[in-house]
């Protein structure tokens, strides 16, 4: 499960790491619970069905299939698998019984979602497990710990009958070993305290937790003792023009001044997430930090993340990090 505040970019590191877990041969499905069809956005494919469909080949060969969930359809997929009663659901649906059930039970989506996640996961072919992994774009930290233990309420309100299988069946996978929470947060004040907030609801949910990843990090470009100067708002254009001078570089002090204010602004910058970075520390959890790519995000990014995702599992092994 991959979750983080709106804007942190969960859904990029929630394929890239599908992307990483593929390489050299795996099998992994991504799944799309929220319906913005974001995952066709990242890979460049069409609007993704109700079916679980190709949308990329991870170095080494392995395969990447993505699921956009759609809520009726899982519907009519319980009522088929507990009660025979898939036509019946479709009557349901061109009389909008299903689309008022969801509206007046909120619940009722989260709960449909997570038994489609435990099916991908528990599904057997030929006696071995259909996918290797199965990476999930969870909704934002705000609502994760609510979205992943409805099942359990409704398995305390059913006590019997096949709602009560299927959802201890769910909560069963979700609090095993096979599931992590990983939560994605910015360097910024607002991510990283929902970051801390998720953490305290989950443990007390009693729901495995995963690993930190920082996303769209400033990475370090000058020495230490450079950039503390420059935060301190002590280098000048005056500075850097000799270096520009000695380049041949047109501009003269207008490109001097405009060159120094970017270097005040990557310091300050720097220093900020620097600081916060001790906070992310104290939270307790394996981290990885993921760059701030230029440009907009395209299969070129996402390969590029992936790969640091893979060179994090290969140095920390399988336990604590993103798996």
């Amino acid at each position: 499960m991959v979750t983080g505040k709106g804007g942190t970019g969960k859904t990029t590191v929630a394929a890239a790491l599908a992307l990483a877990l593929a390489a050299d041969g795996g099998s992994v499905l991504l799944v799309e619970t929220e319906g913005r069809q974001g995952i066709a956005q990242l890979f460049d494919s069409p609007p993704l069905p109700y079916e679980e469909r190709r949308v990329a080949v991870a170095r080494g060969g392995g395969v990447v299939k993505a699921l956009a969930i759609d809520v009726e359809e899982a519907l009519l997929d319980y009522l088929d698998m507990f009660y025979n009663l898939r036509r019946a659901g479709r009557a349901l649906r061109k009389m909008g019984a299903i689309d008022f059930a969801t509206a007046i039970a909120p619940g009722l989506r989260d709960v449909l979602i997570t038994g489609k996640v435990k099916e991908a996961v528990t599904r057997r072919k030929d006696g071995r497990q259909v996918y290797d992994a199965v990476v999930v774009d969870a909704p934002p930290t705000g609502r994760i710990t609510r979205f992943l233990g409805v099942t359990g309420e409704m398995s305390q309100l059913a006590r019997s009958g096949p709602i009560k299988t299927q959802s201890d069946g769910v909560m069963a996978v979700l609090r095993s070993p096979q599931t992590a929470v990983h939560l994605v947060t910015l360097l910024e004040d607002m991510p990283v305290q929902e970051t801390a907030d998720a953490i305290a609801e989950l443990q007390a949910a009693g729901l495995p937790i995963g690993s930190v990843v920082v996303n769209m990090a400033a990475e370090q470009v000058l020495p230490a003792a450079a950039l503390a100067r420059a935060a301190t708002g002590e280098l000048t254009g005056a500075d850097l023009a000799p270096g520009l001078a000695a380049a041949t570089l047109p501009g003269g002090d207008e490109l001097a001044d405009a060159l120094a204010a970017e270097v005040v602004e990557h310091a300050r910058r720097w220093a900020a997430q620097d600081a916060l970075r001790d906070e992310v520390e104290a939270l307790g959890r394996p981290t990885l930090e993921l760059p701030l790519l230029p440009g907009p995000m395209d299969l070129g990014c996402l390969f590029e993340l992936a790969g640091r995702l893979e060179d994090h599992l290969r140095t920390s092994g399988a336990t604590g990090v993103p798996a």
